[in-house]
Parts: structure tokens; C-alpha cells; sequence
């Protein structure tokens, strides 16, 4: 009896795991057509069966078909089989239609297809086959442009994720850009895409995979609505057709297809002029800000750093800092600006940063003013003002400037005393230019014998300099070398007068850049590739890191002409310029 139950368990299992196995479905070759279209209907099934049943196809002319296709493999000794029949089916009028439920019997059990519901729309321009390869690849291949917010303000973080979405009836062999978008109106800043992944998701209610190809930050710059450029793709899709190869495996055609995100409009709104500070430079945000400084007790001509530091998340990059304001009897320096900032899929965050030098001339106590940052909170979509506490610099030891010390540079009435260290009596004459009463006659002396016997003795120096000419004329690669050096200077001192108008710098300074090379790697502008000017680099045994920091910097002096930037952002990569040049001669 015991060996009768589980061999009935067993057959049952067994003709479970069969029935489980068995898969019929259909297929639409889209859910949406022009009435002057076609439709194809596929019902696949992985078992052979009998009688099968088509549904009656209301709504529909059947136009072709049934057209049956048989595929059997044999893989690592295990068979696949796969027989499908085909319909083509043209719309009698427009409307929603169901293509109702196939029936066929496998193994002495019956089974049914679900229904499908189909859309049938007016005429379209350009009709096409259900079973056209270009129209299946078309259908099943969707890049899209996810934009995280419609209606940012002013320089209010957006996030732009493209996505390439792939159905299942196809795949994807190769892809590459055919167009970017400029983010004419926004600042830009690309997340760095490790490696692309794919993964599982939907596409208007249907199973899709989709690869996440780029990430941008923008900050609008301008208010009012502003066009996203879409970004344009060259696709290889593997199409499946009809035909079948000597063991039955489907065949595949190969279909290069265009595909854009489509162009996106961002409303961006203006920031709000109720409760707007006078001091308000742009900021929006989250942010704090402090001022603080490395001594507060030191003795005069001693020097210490004040620092404006402002941290936190929004457009760090996109403001100015507050200015520092020092009392006469500090003298004060250019501040050294500093940025610290990583941007991710949220936007900027860090700190950036101006550390001004102080050096105190004279004994007593310095109030340091306080000074206010604004900015723009976007939670509670109102500005804050954050001001910084006063600081007070003891200098200890130092002459006497008590009429001094206390006395803002800002306030006009307070002049500095006449008295100054190490220079008290600037104001008398030391030098009175006193002539001898008897003065010696020319002739016969010694300037007398010089004025006659120089012109002898320049000569050979004429002729040793002239020739010295001669061969700096004749050599051709060594003036144009020269020359490109010249006018490396000459570009980089251009780029400095125009700190303040981004395109006229950022041209000047990738000149000066150009030049430069030419100067030192002895090639012509026709010849400068990035792949060129890294090996030329690195043969003359410049640090990698170096020439990385080069080919940066030539980059960002294309992009940035482009891309709205401030005054400090302008003067940093001026700075960077010049430290890289420098260290380059250093490498050479």
C-alpha cells in the first residue's frame, strides 16, 4: 500500500512539473496603430499542440496568415521548442478592440491566451507593416530624459537621468552619441558614470530593461522657460524575423535606428523680491557661514589669517563671498579663494572659502566687524541672514598707534598718523644733491679718453652681436618658438585684464594655453589632439599628474565659454593656469 501511495505521488508530481512547463501567450506587435496600419498577432507556444482555435478578431480584416514557424534546439543536451502562429490584421475603424482569447490543446489539456487590448487611432502620415523589422525596432527602443523638477527656481538644483529602455523582443548590440545638448542656459556639471547597468523595470505599463547612460546637474540661470536639448543616440538593434537557421534558432536582422529623449521645457521661476537683503549675492540653499581667524593675541608686523568660510548644499560655485573689513591699523591682502565641492545627483555640497593675510602695524586692540551672508532657503522658500560675531585682535608688542588701532578703513573722517615703523622721517629731504664749487674740465679727462676709445672697442662687439642676429633670424623653428612663447605671455596677461567677462577670458586664456605648447613641444595648432599632447607630454617626462591637470584645464576653457561662471571661478582657473605653466618649465 506504501508503494502504491508514492508511486502515485510521484506520477502526480510529474504531471504537474509537465503541465507547469507548457506556455501559450500572445503577442502584439504594438498596443497602438493608425487605422490606415497593420497589426501582427503572434501565439507562441513552447508544446506541440492540437486544435488550435484563433479568436474571432473583431473590429479586424485578417490580411495575411496564419503563417506557422517551428523552431526545435538541442542545447548541452536539453531541447527547446518553440512553434508560433502568425496573423496580420488590418483596422476596420477606429475604436478599443480586444484580440480575444486563442484556445489549443497540449497533452490532453486545454489552453487559453489573455486578451489584449488594442487602440486604433486616425490615419498616420507614414503607415506601416506590422511586420516591418524598422517598425518593430522603432517600437520596442525608447531613450528617455527624466528631469527631477519642472519648476526650479533660480539656480535651484535640477537633475537630468537619461535612460535607454529596451523590450525584450529586441537587444541592443552597440550604441554611440550622435548629439549632446549644450545646456546653453544652465550651469552643467556630468556625473561620472563608472559603468553602465542594466536592470529591470516598466515602460508605460510593459516589462522593460533600461540602462542608465548619463547624469547632469543643471542650475538654471535664467528665469522664464528654458529648453533641455535632447540627447541623440545611434543605435544597433538585433531584430528577430522569421527565418530560421539549420538548427531551428530564430535569425536576427540588424537595424541602425536614431533615437532622441525629446526636447524638455523647464519653467524656472524667479527668486522672490519680498524680503530680499541688500546684501543678497545669489546664494540659494542650504547653507552656514562663519569668519574666524587663526590668532587673536600677536605682536605687530606678525601676520594672521582670517578666513570667510561659507558650507553647506546649493550653488557654491555660482556666488561670491562677502567682503572682510579690517580696521587702518591692519594692513590687508588679496584673499586666497579656496573651493571644496562635490556634486552628486542632490547638487553642489562643500565649502568654499577666502583667506585674507592681516598683518597689524602697531600695538593695541583691533575689532574685527561683523559681516552678513544671505541666501535663499529652498524648504521654507524664504531668504535667511546669517551674521558673523565681531572678533578682536590684542597685538601685544609694537610701536604706540593708539589713534590708529579701533578705526575701520571704511570710515573717511580717521586718517592715518604721519609716524610709521622703520620710516620716520620719510618727509626730510637726505639727499640734497650738493654741487662742488671748482669743477673739473673735460677735456683730458678720464670720461674725455673713454668717449674716444668706446666707439673702437664696440666694434667687435657690433660685429660679434650682429652675427649673434643673423643666426637668431635664420633660425626659423627656434623664432617660431620664441614667438609662440611670446605670445603665450602675451595671451595669459590678455586673459588676466579680462577677469570679470567670461568669454573674452576663457578665449584669451586657451590661446595662451595653445601657444605655450607650441613654444615647448615644438608642434603646430593643426597637430594638437588631447591623445597627441599627452604623449608629448609625457616623452618629456612630465608627470602624470601634471599633464592631467593640463588637458583639464584646456577643457574646462572650452565648456566654460559656454556655461555661466563667476568672478572667483575665473580667477581660480587663471591661478591654476599660471601654477601649471610654471610647473611644466619646472619638468622640461
Amino acid at each position: 500500500m506504501k508503494l502504491k501511495l508514492i508511486f502515485l505521488t510521484l506520477l502526480l508530481t510529474t504531471m504537474q512539473l509537465a503541465l507547469a512547463q507548457v506556455k501559450f501567450e500572445a503577442k502584439v506587435s504594438k498596443k497602438k496603430l493608425g487605422v490606415n496600419e497593420r497589426l501582427r498577432v503572434d501565439f507562441e507556444m513552447n508544446k506541440d499542440g492540437d486544435n488550435f482555435t484563433p479568436p474571432s478578431f473583431s473590429g479586424f480584416t485578417v490580411v495575411g496568415g496564419p503563417n506557422q514557424s517551428i523552431s526545435n534546439s538541442w542545447i548541452n543536451g536539453k531541447r527547446s521548442y518553440a512553434k508560433t502562429f502568425s496573423y496580420f490584421l488590418e483596422p476596420t475603424r477606429r475604436g478599443k478592440f480586444t484580440i480575444r482569447q486563442a484556445v489549443i490543446e497540449i497533452d490532453g489539456q486545454t489552453y487559453k491566451t489573455l486578451p489584449i487590448d488594442v487602440e486604433v487611432t486616425g490615419a498616420v502620415d507614414k503607415p506601416k507593416d506590422g511586420d516591418d523589422t524598422d517598425l518593430l525596432a522603432s517600437e520596442n527602443l525608447h531613450l528617455i530624459a527624466e528631469v527631477s523638477k519642472s519648476d526650479p527656481y533660480l539656480n535651484e538644483a535640477i537633475t537630468v537621468v537619461y535612460k535607454l529602455y529596451v523590450s525584450p523582443r529586441i537587444s541592443v548590440s552597440n550604441w554611440r552619441e550622435l548629439d549632446s545638448p549644450k545646456y546653453s542656459d544652465f550651469w552643467s556639471q556630468a556625473i561620472d558614470m563608472k559603468q553602465l547597468k542594466i536592470e529591470n523595470g516598466e515602460y508605460e505599463g510593459e516589462p522593460y530593461r533600461y540602462v542608465v547612460l548619463r547624469k547632469t546637474v543643471l542650475y538654471p540661470q535664467k528665469t522664464g522657460k528654458l529648453d533641455i536639448e535632447p540627447l541623440t543616440l545611434s543605435v544597433s538593434v538585433d531584430v528577430p524575423t522569421k527565418r530560421r537557421d539549420i538548427f531551428g534558432g530564430r535569425l536576427y536582422s540588424t537595424v541602425n535606428k536614431t533615437v532622441a529623449a525629446g526636447n524638455r521645457v523647464i519653467n524656472v521661476k524667479p527668486l522672490p523680491l519680498e524680503g530680499k537683503p541688500e546684501d543678497f549675492s545669489g546664494a540659494v540653499g542650504e547653507f552656514e557661514f562663519e569668519v574666524t581667524t587663526n590668532k587673536k593675541e600677536l605682536d605687530a608686523t606678525e601676520s594672521l589669517d582670517a578666513k570667510v568660510l561659507v558650507s553647506g548644499n546649493g550653488n557654491l560655485k555660482l556666488f561670491d563671498l562677502p567682503k572682510l573689513n579690517v580696521p587702518n591699523g591692519l594692513e590687508q591682502y588679496e584673499p586666497q579663494h579656496n573651493e571644496r565641492v562635490r556634486t552628486n545627483l542632490t547638487g553642489m555640497g562643500g565649502n568654499i572659502s577666502d583667506t585674507y593675510t592681516l598683518v597689524p602695524q602697531y600695538k593695541g586692540k583691533y575689532p574685527i566687524p561683523s559681516i552678513s551672508f544671505s541666501y535663499f532657503d529652498l524648504k521654507t522658500e524664504t531668504y535667511k541672514k546669517i551674521t558673523s560675531e565681531e572678533i578682536v585682535i590684542n597685538v601685544k608688542n609694537g610701536p604706540d598707534g593708539s589713534s590708529i588701532a579701533g578705526t575701520s578703513k571704511t570710515e573717511g573722517t580717521n586718517k592715518k598718523a604721519v609716524t610709521q615703523v622703520g620710516n620716520q622721517f620719510r618727509f626730510l629731504k637726505l639727499n640734497a644733491n650738493l654741487q662742488p664749487i671748482q669743477k673739473q674740465h673735460f677735456f683730458n679727462s678720464t670720461g674725455y679718453w673713454l668717449s674716444l676709445t668706446a666707439p673702437l672697442l664696440a666694434i667687435p662687439l657690433f660685429l660679434f652681436f650682429g652675427k649673434k642676429r643673423q643666426d637668431r633670424l635664420s633660425d626659423v623653428s627656434g623664432n617660431r618658438v620664441r614667438k609662440a612663447d611670446k605670445l603665450a605671455r602675451k595671451y595669459l596677461s590678455e586673459a588676466k585684464k579680462n577677469l570679470g567677462s567670461q568669454k573674452e577670458f576663457y578665449i584669451a586664456m586657451e590661446r595662451a594655453l595653445h601657444n605655450y605648447l607650441k613654444a615647448k613641444l615644438h608642434i603646430q595648432t593643426s597637430d594638437m589632439s588631447k591623445e597627441r599632447i599627452q604623449r608629448l607630454l609625457k616623452e618629456q617626462d612630465v608627470e602624470n599628474s601634471v599633464s592631467i591637470e593640463f588637458m583639464a584645464l584646456l577643457e574646462s576653457c572650452e565648456f566654460a565659454r559656454y556655461t555661466p561662471s563667476s568672478t572667483s571661478a575665473m580667477q581660480q582657473d587663471y591661478d591654476k593656469a599660471s601654477r601649471i605653466i610654471a610647473t611644466i618649465d619646472k619638468q622640461l
